[in-house]
């Protein structure tokens, strides 16, 4: 359905996304109803705002009828397709979508998205800042900021998008085309909303199903469930984590990476030139040429982008230096394979600091590295029960209930030339409204903790 004036289009979340998603179809003669399980004093002035706008807005629990009477339902990123409502609605015949595959109906502009467990804003922002040194102008956004039908909102003037796509979105994608794809990983997360690993995969794996034989797929060669799900896809395959040369990969080779294309040929890159901490992210500067690559970016565009690129906080994110233990925050760290890269990046042994809201995915990826590289564990949140009866029983382990006992902890059982590491594996909704507030408070409690030590400040900030 791609003419939308004066259809009945219900918007289900008024997060960022939905109300965007209400703005934009009213703007186009739609008649909206926007619905959202919160009551009127969680939103602020969200909802009168959307009212004068003309937005009919209904709050609490969801009316099944008022759904099954919609011409179309429109998912807020957050929203499961699976809801009961959108579920009957849709037996019911009515079509639902979500964001991207709306805004895709009216985006004209190349596309390049980016999905994956872990690394796809830093791609999806390492790809935006090489083409702008290309002398493109390229849109950044999607999951990871800007929604794109706020893009499809405005002028439209880039000359390239480049989307980070969370599976959420990839749910309820249909028609939705990307020139260049990208899948960086599939490890365990989100497994309480999908009910196994294959099937957060093949979510994952729907960025490529509107791909033609003219379209670039890059994929992580090292992971066997991606190469298995687009063992059939039609895009022309550009693969990162190469172990040999290819006509179209990259590969890391004696603390280099080479990235190869057939139309700019090889390039070299030192390790020393990606300005982020450990292998994993070697992997996703690759990916993010690959890619950048593919959408018009040129040899010198990629190496001055990535030369110039300041990390989000958060992930991997130095704090402070107290009395010769360094202190990170990896916050955005909320499944075990984003822990387990972590902890190989840094100096060890460390201190973890591990919990939050359980994912469902189970800990016992954490084994080896916990054995190899952790000294203690600090637990905190809901999962900290859960976690102690997986790891417990393999380094000294303390349960704690806030922030400030958790660094306070580490603090104590860390040793100088020791790393004290925020990296929870779990979601923050326990104690926090996301996984900055977590982080800034971690930051906080951190250099707090230091200058209770002796007074000081950090040794290095």
């Amino acid at each position: 359905m791609k003419t939308i004036r004066d259809k009945h289009i219900t918007v289900v979340g008024l997060g960022k996304t939905g109300q965007a998603l209400a703005g934009f179809l009213n703007a186009r003669g739609a008649k909206v109803t926007a619905v959202d399980r919160s009551p009127e004093s969680a939103l602020g002035d969200i909802p009168a705002r959307l009212r004068r706008a003309g937005v009919e807005v209904v709050l609490g629990e969801h009316d099944p009828a008022a759904f099954e009477s919609s011409d179309l339902i429109v998912l807020s990123p957050g929203v499961p397709h699976t809801l009961e409502s959108v579920v009957r609605a849709q037996n019911a015949g009515v079509p639902v979508t979500g964001e991207i595959e709306l805004a895709s109906w009216f985006i004209h502009t190349p596309i390049v998205a980016v999905t994956g467990t872990n690394g796809k804003t830093t791609v999806t922002r390492l790809i935006g800042e090489m083409l702008n040194a290309s002398g493109l102008n390229a849109f950044v956004g999607g999951n990871l900021g800007t929604p794109l039908i706020s893009y499809a909102h405005g002028p439209m003037d880039a000359d390239v998008v480049v989307a980070e796509i969370s599976s959420f979105q990839l749910d309820t994608a249909d028609m939705f085309h990307p020139g260049v794809g990208v899948l960086l990983n599939i490890t365990a997360d989100h497994l309480d909303r999908y009910p196994n690993l294959r099937a957060y995969g093949r979510s994952k794996a729907k960025i490529f199903a509107r791909q033609t034989r003219a379209d670039i797929a890059v994929l992580n060669r090292g992971d066997d469930l991606i190469m298995e799900l687009t063992r059939d896809i039609a895009a022309a395959k550009c693969l990162f984590n190469q172990e040999e040369d290819a006509a179209c990969g990259a590969w890391i080779e004696n603390a280099q990476m080479r990235v190869k294309t057939p139309e700019h040929g090889e390039m070299t890159i030192a390790a020393t030139e990606v300005p982020l901490p450990g292998r994993h992210n070697m992997e996703n500067a690759t990916a993010a040429a690959l890619a950048a690559l593919a959408a018009g970016a040129s040899r010198e565009g990629v190496l001055r982008g990535l030369r110039e690129f300041v990390a989000d906080p958060h992930r991997l994110q130095f704090v402070g230096r107290f009395h010769g233990v360094d202190y990170y925050d990896d916050s955005k760290a909320t499944n075990v394979d984003a822990v387990v890269r972590a902890v190989a990046a840094v100096s060890f042994p460390v201190v973890l600091i591990l919990g939050g809201r359980d994912k469902g995915g189970g800990y016992e990826d954490l084994v080896p590295v916990v054995k190899d590289r952790v000294r203690a564990l600090v637990l905190l949140g809901e999962a900290s029960a859960a976690i102690e009866r997986e790891l417990g029983g393999l380094v000294q382990s303390v349960r704690t209930d806030s922030m400030d006992a958790a660094v306070a902890a580490a603090a104590d059982l860390a040793e100088a030339g020791n790393t004290v590491l925020l990296s929870p594996a779990c979601a923050s909704f326990d104690l926090y409204d996301n996984y900055a507030q977590r982080g800034e408070d971690f930051q906080r409690a951190v250099k707090q903790t230091g200058k209770r030590a002796d007074g000081s400040q950090a040794d290095n900030t």
